[in-house]
C-alpha cells in the first residue's frame, strides 16, 4: 500500500502539502493540486477516513435517529422505509455517509454528543414527540449552532428545521370524500397526541364535519367530537384491530371511519371482518399514507399520499446545507425558510362506496 510520502516524493511536494490537497484544507496553487491528485491516483493511494475526518474537523456522516421500539420492524414499515430511501438517495447524491442511531423513547437523546464527538456534521431526527425534555434537548442543539431537520413533526412556537406534509388538508379532504360519499356518522381513529401530524389530522376531521354542519363550532377541537366517534391508536396495525371492537359496540351510530394511517386502517378493516362487519359494504373505512398495503387489501383501501421519500430527499439536503462550511446559521434563517410543507393526494378506492345518500 502506498503512503503519504511516497505521495509527496513523486509529486515533489512536501508530506503536508499532500495532506492538504487530499484534506481539501486551506488555499494552493492549482498545479500542486493536480500534481499531488496525479501522484496519488497513479500510487493507489487512498488516505485514511478517520484521519481525514480529524484533519477536517468533519465526519462526512449525515446521522439519522430513529426511534427504537422492541418487536417493531421498524424498517419493513412504508412510513420510515420510504423516508430513509430518500435521504439515502440525497446524501449519496452529495458525496456523504448516512449514519443511523437508534434511542428508546423516554432515554436521554444524547443529541449533543453526537456533534460534540464528531460523528456526524448534520442530524435528522424521526419519531419525535412533543415533550418537554424533548423541546429542552431540540432548543439546546438550536443555541449550540448545531444543524439538524425534523421530519413529519413540528413544535409550535418554535423555529427549528422542519420538512412535513400539509396533514390537516389531507385529513379535511379524507373526510369531505366521505361526506360527499354520503355518510354523516364518520367515526375517527387517531394516533398518540405527542404527534403533531395527529394533532393536524383531528383537526381536518373536525374541519370538514364543521363545515357539514354536523359538528358545531368550537375553540376545544376534541369537545365537538361526540365520545363514541372517537378513539386512539398508536399507529399500528394491532391498535387498529383493537379499535374495531370498541367502535362495534356504537356499531348503530357511525357508518364510516377515517383512520389517521393505513396499518391502523387495516387492522380495523381485519376487526370489522372479524366481528362479522363487512368493510366497503357496511361500512366505509379510509386511512393516510397511501402505503403498499393500501392497494392490496380487500377491498382495496382509500387513502391520503404523502410524498415520504420527497420529504427525506429535502430534510437531508437542508440539513446538510446547514452543515456545510460558511453555511449561515439557523439562528439567522427566517421562519418561512424553517419550515417545508408538502402537499397531499386523495387516492380513492372502493373501501370508501358511498350510499350517495
Amino acid at each position: 500500500m502506498a503512503t503519504r510520502k511516497e505521495v509527496a516524493e513523486m509529486a515533489g511536494v512536501s508530506e503536508a502539502t499532500v495532506s492538504r490537497v487530499l484534506n481539501n484544507v486551506g488555499p494552493m496553487k492549482e498545479e500542486t493540486k493536480r500534481k499531488v491528485l496525479e501522484a496519488a491516483d497513479q500510487l493507489g493511494y487512498y488516505p485514511n477516513a478517520i484521519a481525514q475526518s480529524f484533519a477536517r474537523r468533519r465526519s462526512g456522516n449525515l446521522g439519522v435517529v430513529l426511534p427504537y421500539v422492541p418487536k417493531v420492524h421498524i424498517f419493513s414499515t412504508y412510513y420510515f422505509s420510504e423516508i430513509l430511501n430518500g435521504i439515502g438517495e440525497q446524501v449519496r447524491e452529495l458525496g456523504y455517509d448516512m449514519l443511523l442511531i437508534f434511542r428508546k423513547p423516554g432515554v436521554d437523546n444524547g443529541y449533543m454528543d453526537l456533534f460534540r464527538s464528531q460523528k456526524v456534521d448534520g442530524c435528522i431526527l424521526l419519531g419525535t414527540t412533543d415533550s418537554p425534555a424533548e423541546r429542552k434537548a431540540l432548543k439546546e442543539l438550536e443555541a449550540a449552532g448545531y444543524p439538524f431537520c425534523l421530519v413529519n413533526q413540528h413544535f409550535e412556537g418554535e423555529h427549528f428545521w422542519e420538512v412535513d406534509a400539509n396533514h390537516e388538508q389531507g385529513a379535511y379532504e379524507a373526510v369531505k370524500h366521505l361526506l360527499d360519499e354520503g355518510y354523516r356518522r364518520i367515526a375517527f381513529l387517531n394516533g398518540p397526541p405527542e404527534f403533531s401530524n395527529s394533532i393536524d389530522r383531528l383537526r381536518g376531521y373536525v374541519r370538514a364535519m364543521t363545515e357539514a354542519g354536523i359538528f358545531q363550532p368550537g375553540n376545544d377541537i376534541n369537545a365537538s367530537v361526540p365520545r363514541e366517534w372517537m378513539e386512539a391508536g398508536n399507529y399500528s396495525r394491532t391498535s387498529g384491530y383493537e379499535a374495531a371492537s370498541r367502535f362495534f359496540r356504537n356499531k348503530d351510530q357511525i357508518d364510516a371511519v377515517f383512520a389517521a394511517n393505513d396499518r391502523m386502517a387495516i387492522g380495523l378493516m381485519q376487526g370489522f371482518r372479524d366481528l362479522g362487519i363487512q368493510p366497503g359494504r357496511d361500512i366505509a373505512i379510509a386511512g393516510y399514507d397511501d402505503s403498499d398495503g393500501a392497494r392490496i387489501t380487500d377491498p382495496p383501501l382509500t387513502s391520503v399520499s404523502v410524498p415520504f421519500y420527497c420529504m427525506g430527499m429535502m430534510a437531508a439536503r437542508l440539513a446538510l446545507s446547514a452543515a456545510a462550511p460558511g453555511a449561515k446559521g439557523q439562528e439567522h434563517s427566517t421562519p418561512a425558510e424553517r419550515l417545508i410543507r408538502m402537499d397531499t393526494k386523495l387516492v380513492i378506492r372502493s373501501s370508501s362506496s358511498g350510499k350517495q345518500a
